[in-house]
């Protein structure tokens, strides 16, 4: 079985775009902005931002965090994702999910201007992905794209499953398939008999939140499997798919960790840089 290693790629791709933002800094003006707003204490949100605040320093990124205290009102949190939109430096925002109880998440991250929306999840961007005219996608699924794309896994022709249909995850994953020319089921809690669709599957992408919930005896023989769960347990971290005789039927497989998460923050830099690019008119942008 080959291992997907999202580690690794993503740390090749985040090299290669720190060097395309110090050869394109000084035709920019200004080096890229990105400001994430953290309200609350979550102890997982905190340590994923402290990951995206190394990433971007390294990357160049002009990066902020704005800590905010979880009794933050939604008038303020909407007040500051105002002043950011305005800020010619910012080139991206990113609010940190999940908020605060009280707060409205779809207010708040409809209040971010589409082209500061660096996580692709602003309803101007997704509807523009659907209709295959998007600029920037959720990170998640364009990093598993970017990561199916280095190990020449092959899509077009190819039955593949979605076990999940957040909007984060599942459904822009679907559609990013879709345009690889893959033909894409998409499978969630109601759906019925999920072991037949799971069998008849050449690739199969598990975003569900639940513990080795996808046993590796219900896989087609060679399939693909891209593993987005990250669930803590008393023997460490799992993901969704079961990980033990997966290497007896699957041909290729993320590891968790060390998978798809990487590659998620690798996408976001990415991302940033890229309407960076936009922003400053600069006449490419980072492969």
């Amino acid at each position: 079985m080959k291992i997907l290693d999202g580690k690794s790629l993503a740390l090749t791709r985040r090299s290669a775009l720190a060097d395309w933002v110090e050869h394109h800094v000084q035709q920019a003006g200004r080096p890229p902005g990105l400001t994430v707003l953290l309200a609350g204490d979550d102890p997982a949100s905190a340590t994923y931002v402290r990951s995206k605040e190394k990433a971007s320093a390294k990357a160049g990124i002009r990066g902020e965090v704005q800590r905010l205290p979880s009794t933050i009102t939604e008038h303020e949190l909407l007040a500051r994702i105002e002043a950011l939109n305005a800020d010619p430096d910012v080139d991206g925002i990113l609010v940190q999910l999940p908020l605060p109880e009280g707060l409205d998440e779809n207010l708040v991250l409809d209040a971010i201007h589409p082209s500061k929306d660096v996580d692709g999840f602003h309803p101007v961007n997704s509807g523009a992905l659907w209709q295959q005219r998007g600029e920037v996608a959720p990170c998640t699924p364009l990093g598993i794209m970017h990561l199916l794309d280095a190990y020449n896994i092959e899509l077009s022709g190819k039955s593949a499953l979605v076990v999940g249909r957040s909007n984060i995850v599942g459904r822009p994953m679907a559609e990013l398939l879709l345009q690889q020319h893959a033909t894409v089921t998409i499978a969630h809690s109601r759906t019925h008999d999920l072991k037949s669709l799971i069998a008849t599957s050449d690739i199969v992408v598990a975003a569900i939140g639940r513990p080795e919930f996808v046993k590796a005896e219900w896989l087609k023989p060679g399939a693909v499997c891209i593993d987005v769960g990250i669930n803590r347990t008393n023997e460490g971290l799992v993901g969704d798919i079961e990980w033990q005789g997966l290497d007896a039927v699957a041909s290729a497989a993320t590891p968790v960790p060390g998978g798809v998460g990487p590659m998620t923050i690798a996408t976001l830099l990415h991302n940033t840089v890229c309407a960076w690019a936009r922003h400053t008119g600069l006449s490419d942008a980072p492969a």
